[in-house]
């Protein structure tokens, strides 16, 4: 057996960026920029106003007092999208909606709710008055502000998130080079294995874990395709892995990893490719194969629920998020006290599936479920982390404090 540790590092050392494609902007959320993306105007194209109020100089109110405020004429209402062209002279100012073009001859803006209209309605026509002096540039954004045309808004290795479609509308982008998602095989394995929703006959049961696994490469960002059941035969898997590896980026097997009679993927992966790792120092999920088969990875899990799960977690995941060009690839982790005792009867290191929560004193609390079966499906629906009690014997108790990989978070945090 080798350490978690050992077995990532290989599983990641066999894959890496896939190429690209050019997807339309929409579709480039949460995606993996790889290429520089550049403005072609400048963000924003012109100065204008960041609020509704009044276009003046900063020098026209400069003496504004509470006492003695400065009275000035209202020569002109401009609204988003229109441009006020003429002059504004000493004793004037403009009406300014947000987003409308700050005036030539205007360098700073007042906001309404400050101003007093001592005559008409503030509109053209009216006297407003200004009992404080403003800052040159006040309330105003600034042409240029955020980018300027031909300045790289995107970087290669940048995740493109929900404000970053925005912002290449804002620069002209339509169409945007990503890294590739990669397709993965999906293959189950098991003589035993029905297909939902056929009632299985004694003997048999339903083939559950395709649509897991399938679930969980969708929720990676990889794209999907599963197989049809494999019997449990030398030849039937040959030729399974042999098409599958033809057309897919990662191929992905559950069931056959163990040491049984027709345990084959471990002879398979052998036979046809390079068998890198077999077992790896974890529980659930000890027999975990991963080789490489026609220079496309193949990762064999176990057929447990749970220790399919968490080997994909684990490993699987990591190596599809790299392929996709994403530089943080392992589970954020947090540390948090339990909430009952747990005994530690396995010197393996052990993954329990578990609830985390936040307590009033802004640490975490974390309660694992009370069944550990590496057969359920149920605790895993039921979990939103990964308790992490360390190699060896010792038990853990109430309070103390374990590491728990947080599952559904994004790892690009980074954090």
């Amino acid at each position: 057996m080798i350490s978690l540790e050992e077995a990532r590092s290989l599983v990641l050392s066999a894959v890496f960026p896939l190429g690209e494609e050019v997807v339309p902007l929409l579709e480039s959320c949460g995606r993996v920029a790889c290429a520089p993306l550049s403005s072609d105007i400048d963000i924003s194209p012109f100065a204008h106003s960041a609020m509704d109020g009044f276009a003046l100089r900063a020098s026209q109110i400069a003496s504004a007092t509470e006492a003695a405020p400065v009275p000035l004429k209202v020569i002109a209402e401009e609204a988003a999208g229109e441009v006020f062209e003429g002059p504004i002279g000493e004793g004037e100012c403009v009406r300014i909606m947000t987003g409308a073009p700050l005036p030539a001859d205007a360098d700073s803006v007042v906001k309404y709710e400050i101003v007093e209209v001592l005559e008409g309605d503030g509109k053209p026509g009216s006297t407003v008055a200004f009992a404080a002096p403003t800052e040159r540039g006040s309330n105003v954004r600034q042409a240029g502000e955020e980018a300027r045309a031909g300045d790289v808004v995107i970087q290669p290795g940048d995740v493109i998130g929900t404000a970053g479609v925005g912002f290449l509308a804002s620069c002209g982008i339509l169409d945007v080079p990503v890294h590739r998602r990669p397709v993965v095989g999906i293959l189950a394995i098991g003589s035993e294995l029905v297909q939902p929703p056929a009632v299985p006959t004694p003997g048999k049961i339903r083939n559950s874990n395709s649509y897991a696994m399938a679930a969980c490469a969708q929720a990676a960002g990889a794209v999907p395709r599963v197989y049809p059941i494999v019997e449990d035969t030398f030849e039937a898997l040959c030729a399974a892995i042999t098409a599958a590896t033809a057309e897919c980026d990662f191929v992905l097997t559950t069931g056959g990893a163990s040491n049984g009679d027709f345990d084959f993927i471990k002879p398979v992966v052998e036979s046809l490719g390079t068998l890198l790792m077999t077992t790896v120092n974890i529980r659930p999920g000890k027999a975990q194969t991963f080789g490489v088969v026609n220079d496309t990875p193949v990762f064999g899990l176990p057929g447990n629920p749970a220790a399919a799960y968490v080997g994909f977690e684990l490993l699987v995941r990591p190596a599809l998020r790299r392929m996709q060009g994403f530089a943080h690839v392992q589970h954020m982790s947090v540390q948090a006290r339990l909430a009952k005792d747990v005994r530690k009867r396995d010197p393996r290191r052990i993954f329990l599936r578990s609830t985390i929560t936040r307590c009033p004193d802004g640490g975490f609390e974390v309660m694992p479920d009370k069944n550990q079966s590496s057969g359920l499906f149920g605790p895993i629906q039921r979990s939103n982390c990964l308790a992490v009690m360390p190699e060896g014997l010792e038990s853990k108790q109430t309070g103390d404090l374990i590491e728990c990989l947080l599952l559904g978070v994004p790892e690009d945090l980074g954090l």
